[in-house]
């Protein structure tokens, strides 16, 4: 089968950057769904499918259309140290069963998806004594009988300056299937070769602000601030709220300190500069500390398409 056979329904889109990734290994998006409408909004300017603005807790599952792999980074917050923690005790930590559903509706309807991508931050490896994660992979295997892959994969390691390491679970209705996670590769680039030009006055930071940003973290983020760093730190959904300098990211330009502006954030996640941004300042940083790294995105298609082709 060529790729472009290959149907993908996309979950929890967001911006698109899961999406874009295997857009840009060939293969056809067909359906998407975000509750957020500014994520939504984003993802219609760049994308020419479907997407619903809904809660997929509240769509019929037997509307949405079988396809041959399912994607979606489901929310992260339940288990990052930059949220509760809480897992499936968070309501949004079970939008895990929901997607279980949906796979078992289609299984019903004859159509059992070929693969299934899910991403989630590292922390869910490890939370609640790794009892999450067992919970998660018994019902993959056992459950809807997948074999199923796993590693986490840093965003610096596939040509993009910015320490993100993210699990990803790919699971293959084949038992005897042949997957290789992608191979990572020298990093060449840095933060500051992504950098805009003459950025506008509102990035930069005034002294008053300055003075804090610099100060080293306290409690459960005690870190030494540094700026200007070649490596980005990892990008989150709250910069935009311009937190400490050890735990966000700052620059130098032209003698004076400023925060990244939503492009730059953008590059860091593997955007190319053609994909538009419509929304605010505020909503863009969302938006791209939510993504999956295109890159990263783009490498596990390719391999998915790999084995796929393979059988």
């Amino acid at each position: 089968m060529k790729n472009n056979k290959y149907k993908v329904i996309s979950l929890f889109s967001g911006a698109g950057g899961l999406d874009l990734g295997f857009h840009q290994a060939g293969f056809e998006i067909i359906w998407a769904n975000d509750f957020d409408k500014f994520a939504v909004q984003t993802y219609k300017e760049n994308f020419t499918n479907n997407i619903i603005l809904d809660d997929i807790n509240n769509i019929n599952m037997n509307e949405i259309p079988d396809a041959d792999i399912i994607i979606g980074g489901f929310p992260c917050q339940p288990f990052s140290m930059m949220g509760s923690q809480l897992g499936f005790e968070d309501t949004r930590g079970t939008v895990f069963f929901t997607i279980v559903k949906l796979i078992k509706t289609m299984i019903n309807r004859g159509n059992k998806p070929k693969v299934i991508v899910l991403e989630n931050v590292r922390r869910l490896l490890t939370h609640d004594g790794g009892n999450t994660f067992k919970v998660i992979k018994n019902v993959l295997e056992n459950d809807l009988n997948y074999k199923i892959f796993y590693k986490v994969l840093n965003s610096a390691n596939f040509g993009v300056p910015q320490t993100r390491n993210r699990i990803f679970i790919v699971c293959f209705d084949k038992k005897d299937i042949n997957f290789e996670f992608p191979k990572e590769a020298e990093l060449t680039l840095t933060m500051q070769d992504l950098l805009e030009k003459n950025v506008d006055e509102k990035y930069f930071l005034s002294d008053k602000l300055l003075k804090t940003i610099l100060s080293n973290g306290s409690g459960n983020y005690k870190a030494k601030s540094e700026i200007d760093l070649k490596i980005a730190r990892p990008l989150c959904s709250t910069m935009h709220k311009m937190h400490r300098a050890c735990q966000d990211n700052y620059v130098t330009d032209n003698g004076k300190v400023r925060r990244l502006t939503p492009r730059e954030a953008a590059r860091l996640q593997g955007f190319p500069d053609s994909f538009r941004i419509p929304v605010s300042d505020t909503q863009a940083y969302r938006q791209f500390g939510n993504a999956v790294t295109v890159n990263v995105a783009r490498n596990i298609a390719n391999s998915i398409l790999e084995a796929l082709n393979d059988k």
